[in-house]
């Protein structure tokens, strides 16, 4: 089963397909949700209400488009490129971080957030 959500800040907006998982899972539970952009490198970021453990498949080096959520910050992680702490151009997170899904469409959409933006959560309907 998976679900999609939908991403939204003031110059733009995406959707990302979400895999069930436990952090998935808790994360869904609290949407809709507002929250405010950071960004580090080509990664955005952002606080959420959902603290959750490191699960089995959590990994630290990702495709561009994962979401991903870092535990250590109880955060929500949309990298598209390369990071303060990548080698070469991959994606590499703060920390390993648990694997939720993907965005639909290409990840580059999230160069037009800009740090201290508003940024909403929301499940999109069936």
């Amino acid at each position: 089963m998976s679900l999609q959500i939908r991403i939204s800040w003031p110059t733009g907006h995406t959707t990302a397909t979400i895999d069930e998982t436990p952090t998935s899972k808790a994360l869904v539970g609290v949407l809709p949700l507002s929250s405010t952009a950071r960004t580090w490198g080509e990664e955005v970021y952002f606080d959420t209400p959902v603290s959750a453990a490191l699960e089995a498949d959590a990994r630290q080096v990702v495709e561009p488009g994962t979401v991903a959520f870092w535990t250590e910050g109880d955060a929500l992680a949309l990298p598209y490129g390369a990071t303060p702490i990548s080698r070469g151009d991959e994606c590499r997170l703060a920390s390993p971080c648990n694997l939720l899904g993907a965005l639909d469409g290409d990840p580059h959409i999230l160069a037009t957030v800009r740090d201290g933006d508003p940024i909403r959560v929301e499940l999109v309907a069936d």
